[in-house]
């Protein structure tokens, strides 16, 4: 009866109250209760679910003082009489240990979680810092190459200055010693010193006027390539006029082909197929230093065959608004940085690719989309 009394008071079952047989008041009788609690077919169920985390103190101060002190309330000396009731001490008995460990755990559980929050937020702390000092070393690497680059140019820099002092001044010995011979060799050395004089000369001329012939190959760049030569050479002229009346400096004669052209570059274009007129090698001029995509009218199909032969190393794509998949083809080339002809373009532009076309900005991936489309293409 001990073991059932003992398994009421941990449940929270009521005794009965009847009267005393000593007729000194009431008495408790957990008999009854017992009877009812055994006959529940869940009994079982609710010793395996009971809450054994949230037992009140009252009821373990009971269990404590009148049942686990008692000799009788011993599973040994119960098994004798009940196997059953063995089962249901061990598990009373059970309660009250997991009840007096959990009060010594449950303290520790609450420092080691607060602890392992404080270690989240210092985690979270480092990995920021961690983040900062890589972008911090990121930076010093980039820094330290960007060093090493410009110390390893002006050592190259250092040399062709030597390299060109050591030749002056073994030039300037020979010219010395064939000017006191008196000897003047025709297509000699002799004409070096006139040659390198009236080179410095145009080269000081060529500096006095850079502001004024930039000024002017920037106002062709940007507003003459749509018109005729003849407008373009009446426009240059007047433009050059109010420059030297404004007291800009800048050539008598302004041209573009000696301000902005190359030879070299040039004559590669000539090779490729452009015209060796003036008037083209402008164009070309324009078609490579322009912010602007080109638009050509192109009748003769000889800008068309200038650009294909100037980009056949670039994978260049030729694409018409016809085309089922030009779209695809031209992300593509925006993607791998490939230079594009635009085919037969009428007078309306399709505004699926106008944004590219007129620069405007968009976004894929993170990345400038048009940037990489002006940046990777430079010839184009």
């Amino acid at each position: 009866m001990t073991v059932m009394e003992a398994v009421c008071v941990m449940k929270g079952i009521k005794p009965d109250r009847k009267p005393d047989p000593g007729g000194r008041g009431y008495i408790e009788d957990y008999w009854g209760p017992s009877l009812k609690m055994l006959a529940d077919f869940k009994f079982l169920d609710t010793l395996r679910t009971f809450d054994k985390d949230n037992i009140p103190v009252a009821i373990m101060k009971r269990i404590r003082d009148k049942y686990i002190p008692d000799r009788d309330f011993d599973p040994d000396v119960i098994k004798n009489v009940s196997m059953a009731c063995e089962g249901l001490c061990k598990w009373v008995r059970a309660m009250e240990v997991y009840d007096r460990v959990i009060k010594i755990v449950a303290p520790k559980k609450a420092k080691l979680a607060e602890a392992e929050a404080e270690l989240a937020l210092q985690m979270d702390k480092l990995n920021e810092k961690r983040a900062q000092l890589q972008a911090v070393t990121d930076k010093l690497q980039t820094l330290n190459d960007e060093f090493a680059a410009k110390t390893k140019k002006k050592k190259e820099l250092e040399d062709a200055i030597d390299a060109t002092r050591q030749q002056l001044e073994r030039a300037e010995k020979l010219i010395g010693k064939l000017v006191i011979n008196n000897v003047y060799p025709v297509g000699g050395l002799g004409g070096e010193k006139t040659r390198w004089s009236e080179t410095a000369e145009n080269l000081t001329h060529l500096l006095t006027n850079v502001i004024g012939d930039v000024l002017l190959s920037a106002g062709v760049l940007a507003y003459q390539g749509a018109f005729t030569v003849d407008y373009r050479q009446e426009l240059t002229a007047m433009w050059n006029k109010r420059c030297l009346s404004l007291g800009i400096p800048c050539a008598q004669n302004f041209s573009l082909i000696a301000t902005l052209g190359e030879a070299v570059v040039i004559r590669s274009w000539n090779i490729a197929g452009l015209p060796v007129d003036n008037f083209s090698v402008d164009n070309g001029i324009i078609v490579s230093n322009a912010r602007r995509w080109p638009l050509m009218i192109d009748p003769q199909g000889q800008a068309n065959k200038w650009v294909k032969n100037m980009e056949q190393g670039n994978r260049i794509c030729v694409i018409k608004l016809s085309d089922a998949n030009y779209m695809r083809v031209l992300e593509s080339a925006i993607q791998f940085g490939s230079p594009v002809i635009l085919e037969n373009l009428g007078e309306e532009i399709d505004p699926s690719i106008g944004t590219i076309l007129y620069l405007k900005h968009s976004h894929c991936s993170s990345v400038d989309v048009v940037e990489r489309f002006t940046l990777l293409p430079d010839k184009f």
